[in-house]
């Protein structure tokens, strides 16, 4: 019998912790947010964090910037952000315009405020140290980790399949699940024979943004599933994975929305506590 992973139930534990070390601090933590664009559903995100700092007592300061920024006048913006004393993280919400170089713009990041750990500094470090090297480690791949020590198992040994190798996500999640002892395959678009990969997956991770990718023929019975993609369709959001037909052969698999998605704004405020 499958179980789906509460994500909410999660990110609820991690916000009890939270709100409990915030009262150990003498000074309220700042988080600050750029949003570039109107994109819906970058503004979604921004006030789902919002939302969530409000709650475990973090305070936020929106940074709305016109679509059409030059990218000089975004590193500026940023830059006031860096010097600013009363700021304790920042984080620039992507995807970016096209126009703009977004690994500029990360890179501009000051690496003490940089709560998402994508400045190349941090990202660096902790791809060199691993997590007990490093402050920060990236906040999608700390919840996917989160939500496997939720389920208890033990991950030595295990094969864990990973489709997608952004730097967000399959990178940093392939390095966890290293130092973790499983043993793991990254796939991605030039993969030959995705299937062949997924089927021998005691894990399946899975962050490609395409609408159902991964169907139930393409898993093995018993495996854990973490679907971390997000499309629409409409007004509806859809996972990277065929939730219906999927479920009937794992054995706990996150839903789309409600899975990944509310541990992870939870882990980038673990991150703010630990740049305090």
């Amino acid at each position: 019998m499958v179980e789906i992973i509460d994500g909410k139930a999660i990110a609820e534990k991690m916000k009890y912790q939270i709100k409990e070390q915030l009262k150990t601090l003498s000074k309220k933590p700042v988080l600050a947010l750029v949003l570039v664009g109107n994109d819906p559903a970058s503004e979604i995100y921004v006030r789902n964090k919002i939302k969530l700092c409000d709650e475990v007592g973090i305070a936020t300061k929106k940074i709305s910037l016109k679509e059409n920024i030059l990218e000089d006048e975004l590193l500026v913006e940023i830059e006031e952000l860096n010097q600013d004393e009363t700021i304790t993280g920042v984080l620039v919400q992507l995807p970016l315009p096209e126009k703009i170089d977004e690994k500029r713009i990360l890179g501009c990041v000051a690496p003490n405020k940089d709560v998402d750990c994508l400045n190349p500094s941090n990202f660096g470090k902790f791809c060199q140290y691993g997590k007990s090297g490093v402050k920060l480690i990236p906040a999608t791949a700390l919840a996917v980790m989160r939500i496997l020590e939720e389920l208890n198992l033990d991950l030595k040994g295990k094969n864990a399949v990973i489709v997608g190798a952004s730097n967000i996500v399959g990178k940093p999640v392939s390095l966890l699940l290293l130092e973790a002892g499983a043993t793991v395959s990254i796939c991605h678009e030039a993969t030959v024979n995705l299937e062949s990969y997924t089927k021998r997956a005691d894990i399946l991770i899975t962050a490609t943004g395409k609408k159902h990718l991964i169907k139930a023929e393409m898993i093995s019975d018993g495996a854990v599933v973490i679907d971390i993609g997000i499309s629409r369709d409409g007004n509806k959001l859809f996972g990277d994975v065929d939730f219906e037909a999927v479920k009937e052969k794992a054995s706990f698999i996150t839903p789309v929305p409600g899975g990944v998605g509310p541990v992870t704004i939870a882990a980038l405020l673990e991150n703010v506590l630990k740049i305090c």
